[in-house]
């Protein structure tokens, strides 16, 4: 009996060992879904960018802004508060990058697919019409289909380079295009030209109608960030006075900064929250 609770115990720990100790597959890695911050690169179309130096040139954002706060105001509750407020910035700035890009590719893609159509129809392949949207396509869109011409020339492999594709573009719209010309070339492209003219028209009425909600609800969005910028630019001026800023060393101001940052990240998450329009979600991603 001992000797099969040994044996029993041995094995268990083996076992254990191996999951931590021997090198995962390349299925597992693959299988694994990117992070935050690598899908608003992938988004923002910076996928050379690494999430390292990201997070790098965030953290040295905040340690500068910080020091010269300090420097400047004497008040450490008030640098670290602004050597946070740094350390946000690189991210903020890839989140409106994320949306400038997402929106410029919704505009082009209506006349990519009328281009792609038109070639299908002239009797072009598949590949060969997708190829010609590098030099014909609408310029934002031009490097990736480049890219794509590149990858078909040296492989021949068509659904790798849709694979390769879509990861260059990051984009839900560019998704269906590329899911619908997969599914066209496996099945056949009989229903092809339909299938671009639904979606090049689904595109025009979604863009059209998330440029007059935009369009409306920009006060309100221009508002909230106003109304947080607003306390932030009042302490940096305060701060060069140094009777003024001098009150934020003592418990109760650092109570009322950490507060005041709470209150004001809260407020700006639920306005951005209520007058969010609905985003569209990548698929087969």
């Amino acid at each position: 009996m001992g000797t099969l609770v040994g044996l029993g115990v041995g094995v268990g720990l083996l076992l254990i060992w191996s999951a931590f100790a021997l090198p995962k597959r390349p299925d597992d890695a693959r299988s694994r879904k990117p992070g935050r911050l690598r899908v608003l690169l992938d988004t923002a179309g910076l996928p050379e960018v690494s999430v390292t130096g990201v997070l790098g040139l965030s953290l040295a954002c905040g340690v500068v802004l910080a020091v010269v706060m300090q420097v400047v105001s004497q008040t450490p509750p008030v640098a670290l508060v602004f050597g946070v407020l740094a350390a946000l910035g690189p991210t903020l700035i890839l989140s409106g990058r994320a949306r400038r890009r997402q929106r410029e590719l919704a505009e082009v893609w209506p006349e990519a697919i009328d281009n792609l159509a038109s070639a299908v129809r002239a009797g072009l392949s598949l590949p060969d019409a997708l190829a010609g949207l590098a030099t014909r396509g609408p310029e934002p869109l031009r490097p990736a289909f480049d890219a794509f011409a590149l990858d078909y020339q040296v492989t021949g492999r068509f659904g790798e380079c849709l694979d390769r594709l879509k990861a260059r573009l990051a984009d839900p719209a560019g998704d269906r295009v590329v899911e619908g010309l997969r599914i066209a070339r496996e099945v056949g492209g009989g229903e092809l030209g339909r299938l671009l003219r639904n979606l090049s028209g689904y595109l025009r009425d979604d863009l059209r109608t998330r440029s007059e909600l935009e369009a409306r609800q920009a006060w309100a969005v221009n508002g909230a960030r106003l109304a947080v910028a607003a306390p932030w630019i009042v302490l940096l001026l305060m701060s060069f006075q140094t009777d003024l800023i001098q009150r934020y060393r003592t418990p109760s101001g650092t109570v009322v900064l950490v507060v005041g940052a709470t209150l004001c990240v809260v407020a700006y998450r639920l306005m951005m929250r209520i007058g969010r329009l609905p985003t569209e979600r990548r698929i087969l991603s």
